[in-house]
């Protein structure tokens, strides 16, 4: 595993488990069949850029895109001169009308930076095959991550948007930590309550509150 910080030691155990393993041997064979995304390199991107000490806020997608060249191991996240795809543009609608901040651009590593964790519950998918790794193995991974944030002893916020984001609940039961939900910033669902929930101002309410400093969410 390409882990390059205290992520290395904190996940080894998964490593050696059968349903890892299995995880693999099946992302192997598909590699053979199939162009997976996103690439080897940038899989374990959010878990590198954010480490566990230096998280914060989680936020947690479901899986990464599927068009050539917008996975790049963030959740929501797109590189550098990648257009915006549809569900990151509602989210730069609703980061305006709560905090008045207007970003254009997708890649969202100075978010990862802060120790904003952009998560996808699942890892990897086949292009142009949206949810095409679901059920492979990478929940059980990813619900270890959520896991171990919640025996955090420092505050963190949890932001669930959508239903896949919000089937990790359960794992957060530390009464210290903030839970934010709302529905999936999609199109589909954007209008049926993301719009207006203020999720970032009440992210950095809370980490003024806890002591912690706010997120800059703004993107140059």
């Amino acid at each position: 595993m390409n882990l390059t910080n205290d992520w290395k030691m904190l996940l080894q155990g998964e490593f050696n488990k059968p349903y890892f393993i299995n995880l693999m041997e099946i992302l192997k064979r598909e590699e053979q069949q199939y162009l997976i995304l996103p690439p080897k390199e940038d899989r374990f991107n959010a878990l590198n850029l954010t480490s566990y000490k230096d998280t914060k806020v989680v936020i947690i997608g479901q899986d990464p895109y599927h068009n050539l060249h917008q996975a790049h191991g963030l959740a929501f996240s797109v590189p550098d001169n990648i257009p915006l795809p549809p569900s990151l543009k509602n989210i730069y609608i609703e980061l305006a009308n709560d905090l008045n901040i207007h970003n254009t651009k997708g890649n969202l590593t100075s978010w990862a930076s802060q120790g904003v964790l952009l998560l996808n519950a699942v890892l990897t998918v086949r292009h142009n095959q949206p949810n095409s790794h679901k059920n492979i193995g990478w929940e059980q991974f990813s619900d270890k991550v959520i896991s171990l944030l919640n025996q955090k002893l420092t505050p963190v916020v949890f932001i669930l948007w959508g239903k896949n984001a919000q089937e990790k609940e359960h794992l957060i039961n530390n009464p210290d930590h903030l839970i934010i939900k709302s529905p999936h910033p999609s199109p589909f669902s954007a209008h049926q309550g993301f719009f207006g929930s203020r999720p970032f101002s009440k992210t950095n309410n809370f980490l003024i509150r806890t002591g912690q400093t706010p997120i800059n969410w703004k993107i140059d």
